[in-house]
């Protein structure tokens, strides 16, 4: 861990976790997320989009390092798309928080198309983290469609 780059793509060694390294990073991501909310959304989103630039290089280097595309313990692409997935929330509480989560996890795991696609198909940097940028802009949309369902069933209010 004394290299800057693997640092980065385990998530700050969270990916080195022996159980769910996945789960466990998408976690982490969430405190560095509570920092970047409130930044103005036009930083928030050149944070993102710096995030995916900087980590493409960090998860293709650690992936080439250790000769292994994708590696479990590389979880800066949950970082990534849980920044993506918890940018919309309609309401910034744990429900939604946890919503937000659930729904990317289950996302990324099950990896429905596109998903699968893009993990199957592109390869690199890019490959390993592309497929949780989808990941994170489905979860985003199915959160406000369950949020847009439930405040027109006034079950919840706007």
């Amino acid at each position: 861990m004394n290299n800057l780059w693997h640092l980065l793509a385990t998530g700050f060694g969270s990916g080195l976790s022996s159980v769910m390294p996945g789960t466990i990073g998408s976690l982490v991501s969430i405190p560095f997320w509570l920092l970047l909310i409130h930044l103005p959304w036009q930083f928030y989103w050149l944070n993102v989009i710096l995030s995916i630039s900087i980590g493409c290089y960090a998860c293709q280097y650690t992936a080439k390092d250790i000769q292994i595309h994708d590696h479990a313990s590389i979880v800066w692409d949950e970082f990534i798309g849980m920044y993506i997935a918890l940018s919309m929330l309609p309401i910034n509480c744990w429900q939604w928080i946890l919503g937000g989560f659930l729904i990317f996890r289950f996302l990324d795991i099950w990896k429905p198309w596109p998903i699968r696609w893009f993990d199957r198909n592109l390869y690199g940097g890019i490959g390993i983290i592309l497929d949780d940028v989808i990941a994170g802009i489905f979860s985003a949309i199915i959160i406000n469609i369950i949020h847009y369902i439930l405040a027109c069933n006034n079950i919840i209010s706007c």
